[in-house]
């Protein structure tokens, strides 16, 4: 039962998360004579709307596998890269940091401030591909790694 609870609360953070942000904002259109070849990664922006939200996916995916009391949030986007393969396929470099936010409290994580208590303040350095098919509505996160 908590594994069916824990995948329901991932599916709805993520639709809730889809439904506000709309689609990922992430088109690139390479310069002219570019070499860049179809499908190779391309980086981006990292204060682009459509990394956001794919750095938001990897969050909720990390606080869903995590057994932390507390919510973690991302802090910074050190590096991002897009690749357009069925979708978008986001992978990012993303600094994560401890919240004061409870998991049980399910709060927005807009809404939750960083730890301030220096013994609970923690920040974990992150890898995240994130799968983005804005016409199906759906995102995936098939790697999380964080340490």
């Amino acid at each position: 039962m908590a594994v069916n609870f824990a995948c329901g609360f991932a599916a709805l953070c993520c639709l809730a998360l889809w439904s506000f942000t709309g689609t990922s904002g992430a088109t690139y259109v390479p310069p002219p004579h570019s070499t860049m070849k179809p499908g190779s990664p391309v980086p981006m922006d990292t204060d682009n709307p459509g990394v956001r939200k794919a750095a938001r996916f990897g969050v909720y995916r990390y606080n869903n596998s995590s057994n932390d009391l507390f919510l973690f949030k991302e802090s910074q986007i050190n590096k991002a890269m897009v690749q357009i393969v069925r979708g978008l396929k986001y992978m990012l470099h993303v600094e994560i940091g401890r919240t004061v936010c409870e998991k049980r409290e399910h709060s927005s994580l807009d809404s939750c401030h960083f730890q301030r208590k220096k013994t609970l303040q923690q920040m974990l350095r992150c890898y995240f591909e994130v799968w983005i098919t804005p016409w199906l509505h759906k995102a995936y996160v098939p790697v999380a790694r964080c340490h």
